[in-house]
């Protein structure tokens, strides 16, 4: 396609978008040289995104709609099975229609041990194709679901456009983007740049080949200290057509900061990228050390460079106050069905479940520069207690204000237990439910994240776990605030 061609299509596109939906037939029309509406259609699709257009399912093109999206999200049951015998053509490209059992099969399972291994030890991970294929096998569907539950905090404040510019660092196999591109209404366009180095951005290419027509993902075979997304990318290419680039609406960090040598120092640099209305939406698994590792990277972003503020769901209540605890906090989704391909790798090795992974549980984070946060809340500091302060309570009982940051982290018969916070606590503090009454049952039935108000609440030092525990019994009222 020569460039004087692309040009009087783009010329058409952008006469006809302000008339009616731009039909390829009618644009080769237009054209002197009378180009095959193949052709024509071909460019419409790739200047889409520097067009504003939209595909629509008759295969023509109108500019994309403005403003925010209107969520419908509702949660994930399944990894979409289209996407599963994705995935399993691309095993059996590789290993044969057998690809489960046998050598293949052991080489695969030998992968996801050392994976899991490797996040347990929070050690280096390294990825060659078949620790790729692996990866894919054990973690695209919990993955897929992850990103969709974190990006709906933003979506249903009103903070995601039907036009889009996303980056994603450390792309992986390609959950995430799967993840968003469902997520996402097919009338949203969407410019995608994963950044990649290794052997799973084969994966990603794979798995992405048949988006959703507006979802226009591009890999970067690069590392993530590396790609300058001034010189490549959805940034480079508006600066190339003469738009403002602006930044990125959203830049993710999907799994990947454990990775990195230096998370905090990334994070930072890709703040740079980031539009002044724009997210950081960061995700590590439930694992104590990735958890915890998620959590110092968002403070030392936040607390240390003051680049950003936490828009969910680890907020600071008390102004000037920050945490200097653990920070191990994850949530947790309702399971996936087991996906096919998992169940054959594990059944041809026993059915011992060990290469089963339906569980979504996920730690978070989302940083904005412009300072917004999803809850705010005036808190009266005069008649409640903080919890930077909070050994000057003990054996006393006081009254509250904090997010729940868990769901029951109590083992078998005990007392169902949840991790709170106010943002400004050096150590970890648990509310303890010993008596469930009318008054005080929001802290069991509110979500995670929710925050929460505690009236008459028992405070108490565990010396086993270096921690506070607060007891709602029967003299306990606790609320959940509405924001």
């Amino acid at each position: 396609m020569n460039d004087e061609l692309r040009q009087r299509v783009r010329e058409n596109a952008k006469y006809l978008r302000n008339v009616r939906p731009i039909d390829a037939d009618e644009i080769s029309q237009y054209i002197e040289s009378q180009p095959h509406p193949g052709v024509v259609r071909q460019i419409l699709r790739q200047e889409a995104p520097s067009l504003g257009l939209v595909e629509r399912a008759d295969r023509t093109f109108e500019p994309v709609e403005e403003g925010p999206i209107a969520p419908t999200f509702r949660g994930v049951e399944a990894f979409p099975p289209e996407y599963g015998m994705g995935l399993e053509n691309l095993l059996v490209d590789r290993f044969g229609p057998d690809w489960h059992e046998g050598e293949s099969g052991n080489r695969l399972r030998n992968a996801i041990q050392r994976l899991k291994e490797d996040y347990f030890r929070n050690n280096p991970v390294e990825y060659d194709e078949t620790a790729a294929l692996g990866y894919a096998i054990y973690h695209l569907p919990d993955n897929y679901a992850a990103v969709q539950y974190v990006v709906h905090e933003l979506a249903e404040e009103g903070l995601f456009d039907r036009r889009l510019r996303i980056l994603d660092v450390g792309a992986g196999v390609g959950g995430p983007a799967l993840g968003l591109a469902d997520y996402l209404p097919e009338d949203a366009l969407v410019e995608y740049d994963a950044v990649e180095p290794s052997a799973a951005a084969d994966v990603f290419e794979h798995m992405l080949a048949d988006a959703d027509r507006n979802f226009h993902a591009d890999v970067h075979r690069e590392t993530a200290e590396a790609f300058d997304p001034t010189e490549s990318g959805a940034l480079a290419a508006a600066d190339a057509d003469g738009e403002d680039a602006g930044g990125y609406d959203v830049v993710l960090f999907a799994n990947v900061l454990n990775e990195l040598d230096d998370p905090e120092a990334v994070v930072r640099r890709y703040l740079d990228f980031l539009a002044d209305d724009g997210s950081v939406v960061a995700l590590e698994p439930a694992d104590r050390e990735t958890s915890i590792g998620l959590r110092q990277v968002e403070r030392a972003v936040v607390d240390d460079a003051g680049a950003a503020a936490v828009f969910y769901p680890t907020l600071r209540l008390w102004p000037g106050e920050r945490p200097t605890d653990r920070g191990w906090s994850f949530d947790v989704k309702p399971d996936l069905e087991v996906p096919a391909f998992q169940r054959k790798l594990d059944e041809a090795a026993g059915a011992s479940g060990e290469f089963v992974n339906a569980d979504v549980q996920f730690s978070y984070s989302i940083l904005r520069p412009d300072g917004t946060r999803k809850v705010e809340f005036d808190l009266d500091t005069e008649h409640v207690a903080k919890m930077a302060d909070m050994d000057r309570h003990v054996t006393q009982r006081i009254d509250l204000v904090a997010l729940k940051l868990s769901h029951s982290l109590a083992e078998g018969d005990r007392n169902p237990l949840f991790k709170i916070s106010d943002g400004s606590e050096a150590e970890d503090h648990f509310a303890v439910l010993t008596r469930e009454t009318a008054m005080n049952a929001d802290l069991g039935t509110a979500e995670y994240g929710d925050l929460l108000s505690f009236e008459n609440v028992l405070v108490l030092w565990n010396d086993d776990e270096e921690a506070y525990n607060l007891v709602v019994d029967e003299d306990t009222i606790v609320d959940r605030i509405p924001v």
